[in-house]
């Protein structure tokens, strides 16, 4: 393998951040790429080079392969790293990066298709054996969705066969909700992954989420790093991990590491990659997935075991061997997403600006976070600020430490999901008071929890008077690539050009407040997004929580539904445009 010197970093936010610091602690240069919104986000201050992709939009941009490579040509970068999201999962970009004669630091692109492929990656579970439930060997139609209900009961799930991340995934639990979970799943898989074909399962109800972190090199060594435990979810999509996976027995545990490695080795794999597991209420495993890229909570690992799991894929990518075949662990450490999400509007994705950022330390405490005071988050991308990881000798301390923790994290400007955070550390469900295993599950926070969220409002008063500041921070483009200069204040270059000045870190921003959804005979978007279905027209009768449209932010679909039964009028909806927060949707009469 060639040496490594120059990593591009096919990435932004926290991930790229994270990637950064890992370059920069192995001597590596890091070279940054960055959408117009993101010109002044931290992973392109603490990259080494940063360059435009010239674009809004994620398809424009970081999904670009063309511009992507030519900013590695550009920067004479020698090694691709694609973070997690984007491209990462995408053999065609892992292909084209080995093509142009660079180093990809990730999987091959063929094992990167195999397990990509959710119906191919069921298929060499079985032949390696793993535990699987009840699903097809091939993307289905709607009609076959039916007749697998019919055969194997409900619930049942719809799965994009291509991506990850909860994204496409969808349960139907009666037989009325199928044609709707599936037409939404070939939809939300199209747009995350631009392929919409899906299979469907057995839904286990009510399971947990466990996994395995492992690492394999190139010379047939597969290590599972530790295991994960997932449960705490909405929509499918994870709030709070942890490692290692709690209350599992030694036989589980041992069933999980095997089938991981087993999985692995019959797929040639290489790298870091994740092996996701369901654990029913009975004690039954059953395999899921596997992620093949670095994962969300990667860090909850790296707590546990002392090893930097992305100077292990630096390591990996150069050819270097591991060095060694098991992982000794200790302690206990939990990831809290922080989502600039509203958990008192069920999660709804809240864009806007993050006026105060206080993040909290001490023992046992780790931030990763890709935005600073001031910073825009953007609907264009998914909703992530940071995560929050919190470490102790066990379980019982980390819950403690993360209770301090949460408390001290500040954030205003934008709702977020900390007021969750904070709650769920005093459910007995999740940190229960004696030495009982914890009760949660998959779909714990929509069941179990859902009468709580109501309450759980997230501050978005804007901080104190901003700090003068004399001197001006300006970023300009050279022939694409980001320059930042120092400037006494009132010498910066005018907006209307191609440079623009960063605001100071702290300077007061003012956020549009989302109105309610049904407002009188009005019903309006909750929250910015594109509308990507509409399900009635004018004149049509609708009840009262009848699907009206459904609004996709944030990478996630988001019905809104009728707030009162009558007659939709004045409706203004249509597929692809994009509508503000407040924006009437059509009167209901």
């Amino acid at each position: 393998m060639p040496a490594i010197t120059k990593v591009l970093i096919a990435n932004r936010g926290e991930i790229a951040v994270r990637v950064v610091r890992a370059c920069k602690d192995a001597g590596l240069a890091a070279v940054a790429v960055y959408a117009d919104q993101d010109r002044g986000a931290l992973h392109v201050t603490l990259a080494d080079e940063a360059y435009a992709l010239d674009g809004t939009r994620a398809a424009d941009t970081y999904l670009s392969i063309e511009k992507l490579l030519d900013v590695a040509r550009r920067a004479g970068a020698d090694a691709v790293h694609p973070g997690y999201g984007f491209l990462s999962e995408n053999a065609m970009f892992a292909q084209a990066v080995l093509d142009a004669g660079l180093v990809w630091i990730g999987p091959p692109p063929a094992a990167i298709a195999a397990l990509g492929d959710k119906v191919s990656a069921r298929a060499i579970a079985r032949r390696a054996g793993a535990p699987l439930v009840a699903g097809t060997d091939a993307p289905v139609s709607l009609t076959q969705v039916h007749e697998f209900a019919a055969e194997h009961g409900l619930p049942i799930a719809i799965k994009a066969a291509f991506g990850g991340g909860g994204r496409g995934l969808k349960v139907a639990r009666s037989r009325d909700e199928i044609d709707e979970a599936y037409e939404s799943a070939v939809r939300e898989a199209t747009a995350a992954f631009g392929r919409g074909e899906c299979f469907v399962e057995r839904y286990l109800d009510r399971p947990r989420h466990v996994e395995t972190q492992c690492l394999a090199d190139a010379y047939g060594t597969v290590v599972v790093v530790s295991t994960r435990d997932c449960s705490l979810q909405r929509r499918h999509q994870k709030l709070v991990e942890e490692a290692p996976a709690p209350f599992l027995s030694p036989a589980q545990v041992a069933q999980l590491v095997e089938s991981s490695r087993a999985i692995l080795t019959e797929a040639g794999y290489v790298g870091a990659g994740t092996c996701e597991f369901l654990a029913a209420a009975d004690g039954t495993i059953s395999f899921l997935e596997v992620n093949t890229r670095l994962q969300v909570e990667h860090p909850v690992t790296e707590e546990v075991s002392g090893i930097d799991l992305v100077r292990e894929q630096l390591r990996i990518a150069a050819g270097e061997p591991l060095g060694y075949t098991s992982v000794v662990t200790r302690g206990h450490s939990i990831e809290f997403r922080i989502n600039g999400e509203d958990p008192a509007a069920g999660f709804l994705p809240a864009p806007g600006t993050v006026t105060r950022l206080r993040l909290p330390s001490g023992p046992g405490v780790r931030v990763d976070s890709g935005v600073v005071e001031g910073d825009t988050i953007s609907g264009a991308f998914d909703s992530m600020l940071g995560k929050l990881v919190v470490t102790g000798a066990t379980r019982r301390q980390a819950i403690e430490r993360a209770r301090r923790a949460l408390a001290e994290l500040e954030i205003a400007g934008i709702p977020t999901v900390v007021p969750f955070h904070r709650a769920v550390l005093e459910e007995e469900a999740f940190a229960p008071s004696d030495d009982r295993p914890f009760s949660v599950h998959t779909r714990w926070i929509e069941t179990d929890f859902a009468d709580r969220l109501p309450g759980l409002t997230s501050s978005g008063a804007a901080p104190g008077q901003a700090p003068e500041d004399d001197l001006e921070r300006v970023v300009v483009e050279v022939g694409g690539k980001r320059l930042e200069v120092v400037l006494p204040a009132g010498l910066a270059l005018a907006r209307g050009g191609r440079g623009r000045t960063l605001a100071p870190a702290q300077r007061r921003v003012r956020r549009a407040v989302a109105r309610s959804s049904g407002n009188g005979t009005t019903l309006a978007s909750p929250m910015q997004g594109t509308i990507v279905k509409v399900a009635v027209a004018d004149g049509d009768l609708v009840a009262e929580g009848d699907l009206v449209v459904v609004l996709e932010a944030m990478k996630m679909e988001q019905p809104l539904l009728a707030h009162r039964a009558g007659t939709v009028a004045a409706l203004t909806a249509d597929v692809g445009v994009t509508v503000a927060s407040g924006t009437a949707i059509c009167d209901i009469v």
